[in-house]
């Protein structure tokens, strides 16, 4: 007997707390326009690097269309070992199939980790068509754009590409402090404006690595019981390996 995963929704994921900047602006567009309904279009694709909010838009949209307090379809690539339980299945067994069925949205993150395996691209294929044909919403986000994903069908990247498509990029500096600044609020602490350019032009500048120096440093400053200054920042961060 198949057993189905429940991958919850993050609540903490929303429309409401999606920083927008001039990197991510058409992605939210789009996503919004698929919660809402507003337009034509019921197919988005979304592609970036590690960090750009891919998953946050992916959650938000699940919590817009199923509501706060709904279990929502979600599934990420990530977890295909688990899904199938580090073996795939006989052909006649669809896990992904019984995992979205009934499902308002079709809700698929980190596709680019697809493995080679012929039995999951078919499966993923006929989920595809299942929610296309039936006209519900489909979101999919992967690192890559369409026409760069490994392992993938041709019909399903040509698919992708009749959609709504976005890149998603918060590299810029004014993307960064906005994200910074966000951090901070989230967690009811001030950081000072010499702090935030410290992070910004002196650490690793991919989001990743400045979401986990922030919390390294806020860490430090609980654990010493110090403010966060600059000096607290370079001592903190000196000490990383």
């Amino acid at each position: 007997m198949q057993e189905v995963f429940d991958f919850p929704v993050s609540p903490k994921y929303g429309f409401d707390n999606f920083i927008i900047c001039d990197g991510n602006r058409a992605a939210y567009t789009f996503a919004r326009r698929l919660a809402d309904g507003t337009g034509t279009e019921n197919l988005l694709y979304l592609h970036g690097p590690p960090g750009s909010g891919k998953t946050h838009l992916l959650m938000a949209l699940g919590a817009s269309l199923y509501g706060p307090d709904a279990d929502v379809r979600y599934f990420s690539f990530k977890e295909v070992d688990r899904l199938y339980q580090g073996d795939y299945p006989p052909e006649e067994v669809s896990n992904l199939a019984a995992f979205f069925n009934e499902g308002r949205a079709l809700l698929i993150d980190d596709i680019h980790l697809i493995p080679d395996n012929r039995h999951v691209r078919s499966e993923l294929w006929q989920v595809f068509n299942d929610f296309y044909g039936a006209g519900r919403p489909i979101a999919i986000a992967g690192s890559l754009p369409p026409k760069e994903l490994p392992h993938m069908d041709e019909h399903l990247v040509s698919r992708l590409l009749w959609g709504l498509v976005a890149k998603m990029d918060v590299s810029d500096d004014e993307s960064r402090r906005m994200i910074i600044g966000k951090l901070a609020a989230d967690r009811h602490i001030r950081v000072p404006d010499d702090v935030v350019d410290y992070l910004i032009f002196h650490t690793r500048r991919d989001i990743p690595s400045l979401l986990h120096n922030f919390d390294t440093i806020l860490r430090s400053s609980l654990s010493c019981k110090r403010r966060i200054t600059l000096r607290l920042v370079r001592e903190t961060l000196e000490r990383e390996p």
